[in-house]
């Protein structure tokens, strides 16, 4: 059977997408979507990927209007934390799941939920 190798691109609607397109990368370092043939896409590192349907009342989104909520790997949680915190940016949520690794919540300036996660045993 063929199958899909990876993640090709996560498509969303913004109300500003220059401005959130630039808080990504100041923020999390995912490079700006490509303009030309010297533009970079961004390059995500080898590691596991979690694809997961929810429930459709689910409240762990956030609002219930949320239909979807990135999850970006990360080395350091505890560096990450730390940068957020000292550019202002509020982390909501903060939690562990054994053998799965830790977990933080932030959200982007357009209210999307933004989860981080520190594979347990990176």
């Amino acid at each position: 059977m063929e199958k899909v190798t990876g993640i090709g691109g996560f498509f969303f609607r913004a109300q500003d997408t220059k401005a959130l397109a630039a808080w990504y990368r100041d923020t999390l370092g995912v490079n700006l979507v490509p303009e030309g043939p010297d533009d970079a896409p961004w390059i995500q590192e080898a590691g596991p990927t979690v694809f997961a349907p929810f429930s459709a009342d689910t409240d762990y989104f956030g609002r219930d209007d949320q239909a979807f909520m990135l999850n970006f790997r990360v080395n350091d949680l505890d560096a990450m934390l730390a940068q957020l915190r000292e550019a202002d940016i509020d982390i909501s949520r903060e939690e562990e799941m054994e053998g799965v690794g830790r977990f933080a919540r932030i959200h982007d300036p357009e209210g999307n939920p933004i989860e981080l996660w520190e594979p347990a045993g990176g």
